[in-house]
């Protein structure tokens, strides 16, 4: 008995020790920053261009689960799409959070700084603080309305989006500005992208105009369109003759393939 009491306590230190290892490895993957939250309790003030160029976040597919990004998780841009698993952290404040919920966010807009306000006392989104200005629901998920602002840990997560990859046609003639949205995968943001018209094998290659927005200075008019969309970690796609021929400026088109 004596022998089994020994073997018992031997396995209870060792999955104590396991268990404090793998806690402290998960807990590493977590990054600290703050939430505060606009748009109002529809989120409907989230809805429109911002910084990202996305129009309504519903037909684009990000719904209300989104998020304005400071100027130190923004990256010019670049991190438009990405998204973002957070918490409330509970045990900073835990008569705010609703402890034990999480979220996924998708990065849409820009939140600006404010050097008339110290970083600590409402310039929230002032280089270098990561700051997540999240949707009024998005926020209430994790935290309660009365706190404005709560502390949050957060990380990188892959984007699970319905459907295809999504390409609205803005610009004139002889400059496409191709609004790309609804990319899903580990990334979700998008590092570069190619066009192809039907009447040449050659990709060209686009420019980040703003945002999620890509452009071509070439006379695409009467050809189908076809793009290439590669995420920041590498991973391209290839959307063939995602645009008939007799497109338009401000139509939108939903292509078959995703990340």
């Amino acid at each position: 008995m004596e022998g089994l009491h020994v073997f018992t306590s031997f396995i209870i230190l060792f999955l104590s020790i396991f268990t404090t290892k793998f806690s402290t490895v998960a807990l590493a993957d977590w990054l600290e920053a703050h939430a505060t939250f606009y748009g109002g309790s529809d989120a409907s003030g989230t809805m429109g261009k911002g910084a990202c160029g996305y129009g309504n976040l519903y037909s684009d597919g990000y719904g209300i689960k989104t998020a304005a990004l400071s100027t130190a998780l923004f990256n010019d841009g670049a991190s438009c799409g990405g998204c973002y698993e957070i918490v409330c952290d509970a045990n900073k404040v835990p008569q705010w959070c609703h402890e034990g919920t999480s979220i996924t966010i998708t990065a849409t807009n820009y939140c600006p700084p404010n050097f008339d306000q110290p970083s600590d006392n409402g310039g929230w989104c002032n280089p270098p603080r990561p700051h997540f200005d999240m949707s009024q629901p998005a926020f209430e998920t994790i935290a309660i309305y009365r706190a404005g602002i709560v502390p949050i840990r957060y990380r990188r997560v892959g984007c699970k989006r319905s459907g295809g990859i999504r390409f609205t046609i803005n610009g004139n003639d002889g400059f496409e500005l191709v609004l790309i949205s609804n990319v899903g995968g580990a990334a979700g943001e998008i590092s570069s992208v190619w066009i192809k018209g039907s009447e040449s094998n050659q990709w060209e290659t686009m420019s980040r105009n703003w945002g999620v927005n890509w452009q071509s200075l070439t006379y695409f008019n009467g050809q189908s369109l076809s793009f290439r969309v590669q995420t920041s970690d590498g991973q391209i796609r290839t959307a063939l003759d995602v645009a008939p021929s007799d497109w338009k400026f401000g139509q939108s088109f939903k292509s078959d393939v995703q990340f």
